[in-house]
C-alpha cells in the first residue's frame, strides 16, 4: 500500500480529530484539524508516545512545499500528484 495516499487520523486531546497531510521524515508527520484545516501540528512519534508541536500555517506550507520538491526530484510522480492535490485544497 502507498503510505502517501493512506488516510490517517489521530485524536488530539484538545483539538479532536486530526488529518495527516504528509510525512515530514521517518519520525515526523504533518497533521491539520479535520474540518477547518487552520491549525497545524508536527507530530513526532517517540518511544513514550506522540508529541504534538503546534506550528503556523506558513511553516506548515513550507514543509509541504519541501516534501513536494523532494517527491518531484526523486521522480515519484504519483505521490507528487496526490500530495499536490492536498496542497491545493489546504493552502489555496
Amino acid at each position: 500500500m502507498n503510505l502517501e495516499s493512506a488516510e490517517t487520523y489521530i485524536n488530539h486531546p484538545t483539538w479532536g480529530l486530526l488529518y495527516r497531510i504528509c510525512m515530514v521524515d521517518d519520525s515526523q508527520e504533518l497533521f491539520t484539524t479535520l474540518y477547518a484545516q487552520r491549525l497545524f501540528f508536527l507530530v513526532t512519534v517517540e518511544a513514550k508516545g506522540m508529541k504534538f508541536q503546534p506550528i503556523g500555517r506558513t511553516e506548515a506550507r513550507m514543509m509541504l512545499e519541501n516534501r513536494l520538491r523532494g517527491l518531484r526530484r526523486t521522480g515519484q510522480s504519483q505521490e507528487y500528484d496526490q500530495l499536490h492535490s492536498v496542497f491545493q485544497r489546504t493552502f489555496q
